[in-house]
């Protein structure tokens, strides 16, 4: 799923992510207002029905998968801007 996806306006979307990761981000996602939900095959379905969700949830699954040095280039990225 990631960082390569797109997320559509809305609709339900599964994210293939470690089962450790799965929990965290669907804590911080509920934390968000965002639906979401873990499967019993291991996966997490997130319901996205704004931009604004959908750029949520990227941001919040990009936390717990990007490593040390995307997370500091996305940073000095965004100071640029």
């Amino acid at each position: 799923m990631f960082p390569h996806s797109r997320f559509e306006a809305s609709g339900t979307h599964v994210l293939q992510v470690s089962r450790v990761d799965r929990w965290s981000i669907h804590h911080r996602l509920q934390e968000l207002m965002i639906p979401s939900w873990c499967s019993a095959d291991g996966s997490l379905q997130v319901e996205v029905n704004t931009g604004t969700a959908a750029l949520l949830v990227h941001c919040t699954v990009k936390q717990f998968v990007a490593s040390r040095q995307e997370l500091v280039d996305w940073l000095e990225r965004s100071w640029r801007l």
